[in-house]
């Protein structure tokens, strides 16, 4: 009878989650809403009930479950406490062990970024790399760090956070976080149009982004691509602040790949090539930077980190 762990995704709206036997590809995926806030203590139950379920949907015996890993949207430290979950509203508690008491086989559980990061390393563009940084670039920007195929959490579950690295003291406007001049202001989606915002305001140069009503950083890469002024200003702009973050990456932990997911990556290689531009300009000491790859994975990427750390339990 072949063994099996679970990776699990949770998401502010859905909770995704996947089969997989040991050290292969899932076999199996599938997603249940996420609890409301005012009921987020039964996201434990909920959630070993649908496996179970699953199990007897596949005719797979239960007991050959081995593992489950799970990832979620806050800091978790490294002996698997979680301080707070803003986006689920859900308290101090130690996610592993709530869920292992539901499962009855080991758990753990580690930020969902750092989970993305595991799993592109084992699975996706980073696959057969020990040492990896992964930048997440949506709405905001997130990340991952993996050294020896192992997350870096930090003492506070807070490692990785690389959409919060200042590199722009002199920003004047403040991030979300109360910070000013973030990685995230400027190599987020919502950065990316921020900054081609601002070259439009101070600049009388034609430019096909005046006649989009509401532009989008798809939008920026898309109108870049056609050789758009405005757009490659705005693309150069955040290859520069990506770069400067990457750089400082390379110089403090010497990865062999940095990944580049979410949204905004699915611009293709016209971003690859302005980041790798500004790393190599700002990373000096080192004869050989990483190469930058794009993610693989897509939305998948936390379920099957989800499974690596399951499978590293065994």
């Amino acid at each position: 009878m072949a063994d099996y762990v679970v990776g699990i995704d949770v998401g502010g709206t859905t909770i995704k989650m996947a089969i997989f036997p040991v050290g292969e590809r899932d076999i199996c995926t599938w997603e249940i809403k996420t609890p409301v806030r005012e009921n987020i203590g039964q996201i434990w139950k909920a959630i070993a009930d649908t496996i179970r379920d699953k199990f007897a949907e596949l005719q797979i015996p239960f007991e050959s479950l081995k593992a489950a890993g799970i990832g979620l949207p806050g800091p978790i430290r490294e002996d698997g406490f979680i301080p707070w979950c803003v986006n689920l509203g859900m308290g101090a508690c130690y996610p592993g062990q709530e869920l292992e008491k539901e499962l009855g086989v080991p758990c753990a559980a580690n930020n969902d970024a750092n989970i993305a990061a595991l799993g592109e390393v084992y699975y996706g563009a980073a696959k057969g790399y020990e040492n990896a940084v992964m930048f997440t670039l949506g709405t905001g920007v997130g990340g991952g760090i993996i050294v020896k195929n192992k997350i870096i959490s930090g003492n506070h579950g807070i490692g990785g956070e690389v959409g919060h690295f200042v590199v722009n003291p002199d920003e004047e406007e403040y991030c979300n976080c109360g910070n000013r001049g973030c990685l995230e202001q400027y190599a987020s989606a919502t950065g990316m149009v921020r900054s081609a915002k601002r070259i439009l305001a101070k600049s009388d140069k034609a430019s096909s982004l005046r006649s989009i009503e509401n532009v989008t950083a798809k939008d920026v890469c898309d109108e870049a691509k056609k050789g758009d002024e405005i757009a490659l200003e705005a693309l150069e702009v955040y290859g520069k602040y990506l770069g400067l973050a990457s750089a400082h990456i390379c110089e403090t932990i010497d990865p062999d790949v940095i990944v580049l997911g979410g949204g905004v990556s699915r611009a293709g290689q016209i971003l690859v090539d302005v980041v790798e531009k500004y790393l190599k300009e700002y990373t000096h000491i080192a004869p050989e930077t990483a190469h930058i790859v794009l993610a693989t994975l897509g939305n998948d990427a936390g379920t099957y980190g989800a499974a690596a750390l399951a499978a590293a339990l065994l």
